[in-house]
């Protein structure tokens, strides 16, 4: 499995909406949008698990710098978390 950052997304964007947009690519394991403990509105960002590598290189290529809901979005492979 290959977990990607998304950036850039709509702050309306759903789990669901985001999982929905990558299945496009292929299997998706898991999606993740990160939300303000606060308000529990988006933050703008969140993870997509995809379950190949073949198919988190297929996102990036497909959806890397193209629009969702009018924003342009950053695909790219999620960094491990430090500490």
């Amino acid at each position: 499995m290959k977990k990607l950052y998304v950036g850039n997304l709509a702050y309306s964007i759903t789990q669901d909406q985001l999982r929905e947009h990558f299945s496009q690519a292929g299997t998706v394991t898991d999606a993740v949008v990160i939300t303000d403990r606060e308000t529990g509105k988006g933050r703008g960002f969140g993870f997509v698990e995809m379950a190949t590598e073949a198919e988190a290189k297929k996102a990036i290529e497909m959806f890397n710098g193209k629009e969702l809901d009018g924003r342009a979005l950053v695909v790219n492979e999620a960094r491990p978390k430090v500490g």
